[in-house]
C-alpha cells in the first residue's frame, strides 16, 4: 500500500504526516512508518491494537508481545594511556544506552592487562546479565543477554529492595553480636544492589523511547520514568550506608554498651518499616499511603535522641563518634524512604485530582 507524506519545513522530526486513503467503498486506510514497524518486530499478518484517548489521538500498539531482538552493536577504542576505571565508566555508560553487543578493542597494539582486568571485574560486579564471549589481547566483546522479558524492571527492583532490607538488618545483627564475619558479608552484598540498580537505569532508558515497553514495565507515562530512577536510586543508598556501619563494625575493638546498641535496633527497625510503607505506597500507587509514610519517617528524630541519651554510658571518645555515625546513617534510611514517598506522592497526584 502506497501513500503520499507531506512533510512541512519546520515539522518535528519524530512527526510524519499521511494521507487517508480511500479504498474498498467503505473503508479508509494510512500506512505505518516502516522503521517504526521494524523496531516493533511486526510481520505482515500481524494485528495492531488501536485505542482511542481522551483527546483527539488515536494509539497504537502491538498486540503481540513481539519486541524487536535488533542487537545493537556498539564499539569502544582504547588507547594505551586510558585509565581503566575511565574505561569502566565509559562501559557503564554504553551498557546504559541499551547496546546489546559492546566490542572494547585497542585502537593500536594489544590491550594492557590492567585495562582487560578492570573490563572484566566490572561485568562481574556491576553489569547484570551480561557475559564476555569474546577474550583476547586483541580486544573484548561483551553481551547482554538478559532483557525486559527476562527480568522485568518491578521484579528487579522488588530484588534490589530486599536485598538492601536484608543488608540493614544483618548489619545490626553483626552490630549486637560484634560478629566480624557478617559484617563482612553486608559489604560484599553491596554490588549485588548496585548490579540490580544499573539493570533497572538500563531498562528505563529503553523503555521511554518505546510506549509499548513503557505499559510492559507498568508504567502509564513516560514522565514517570524519573521518578522510578531517583527510587531505585534512593534505595541504592540505603544499602550504601548498610555498609558504612558494616565497614565500621568490622574496625571495632570492643562491642558497644547492650543498653545503646537495643536502643538502636529499635531505631533500626523503625526506620524499615517507614521504607516498607513507602515502597508500597509505590507498588500500590496508592497517593494516601504514601502521604502517611512521610509523616510517619518525621518521628525518627525522636528515636535518634532516644540513642544520644545513652552516650553518657560510652566512656570513649571513639565510642561516641561510632554511634553518632550509625544513628546518622539509620536516620539517613527513614529519611530515604520519605523521598521514595514524596515521588509517589508526585507519580500518583493527578489521579487524586481526577476525583
Amino acid at each position: 500500500m502506497n501513500s503520499q507524506e507531506f512533510r512541512a519545513g519546520d515539522q518535528d522530526p519524530q512527526e510524519e504526516t499521511r494521507k487517508i486513503q480511500y479504498t474498498g467503498g467503505s473503508s479508509y486506510i494510512v500506512s505505518l512508518p516502516k522503521k517504526w514497524i521494524q523496531e516493533m518486530g511486526i510481520k505482515q499478518g500481524d494485528y495492531v491494537t488501536i485505542a482511542r484517548q481522551e483527546n483527539s489521538a488515536l494509539q497504537i500498539l502491538p498486540s503481540t508481545k513481539r519486541i524487536s531482538r535488533e542487537q545493537k552493536e556498539a564499539v569502544i577504542e582504547v588507547m594505551k594511556n586510558n585509565n581503566p576505571y575511565f574505561l569502566a565508566r565509559k562501559l557503564i555508560a554504553i551498557y546504559f544506552l541499551g547496546f546489546n553487543v559492546i566490542n572494547v578493542i585497542p585502537r593500536e597494539g594489544r590491550l594492557l592487562p590492567e585495562q582487560r582486568e578492570v573490563i572484566k571485574d566490572v561485568v562481574r560486579r556491576i553489569l547484570m546479565g551480561t557475559e564476555i564471549i569474546a577474550d583476547s589481547a586483541g580486544g573484548i566483546t561483551l553481551q547482554v543477554l538478559i532483557n525486559l522479558h527476562d527480568l522485568s524492571v518491578d521484579a528487579a527492583f522488588k530484588r534490589m529492595l530486599l536485598i538492601a532490607k536484608s543488608m540493614h538488618r544483618d548489619t545490626i545483627l553483626s552490630l549486637k553480636e560484634n560478629n566480624v564475619e557478617l559484617a563482612k558479608e553486608v559489604v560484599k552484598s553491596d554490588d549485588e544492589v548496585d548490579r540490580f540498580s544499573f539493570y533497572i537505569i538500563r531498562q528505563l532508558k529503553i523503555a521511554i523511547k518505546n510506549d509499548y515497553l513503557l505499559k510492559e514495565i507498568g508504567l502509564r507515562e513516560s514522565r514517570n520514568c524519573l521518578g522510578y530512577r531517583l527510587i531505585a536510586k534512593s534505595v541504592e543508598r540505603v544499602a550504601d550506608h548498610s555498609t558504612v556501619i558494616a565497614r565500621d563494625i568490622i574496625d571495632m575493638q570492643k562491642p558497644l554498651n547492650k543498653d545503646v546498641v537495643e536502643r538502636i535496633e529499635v531505631m533500626s527497625n523503625f526506620a524499615l518499616e517507614v521504607l516498607d510503607d513507602a515502597c508500597l505506597s509505590m507498588f500500590k500507587q496508592d497517593y494516601n499511603a504514601a502521604d502517611m509514610a512521610i509523616e510517619k519517617a518525621r518521628k525518627i528524630d525522636a528515636l535518634e535522641k532516644s540513642v544520644l541519651q545513652t552516650l553518657n554510658k560510652l566512656h570513649h571518645i571513639n565510642e561516641l563518634y561510632r554511634v553518632k555515625m550509625i544513628t546518622e546513617n539509620i536516620r539517613r534510611v527513614a529519611e530515604y524512604a520519605s523521598d521514595i514517598a514524596e515521588i509517589v506522592l508526585n507519580m500518583t497526584v493527578q489521579q487524586i485530582l481526577k476525583r
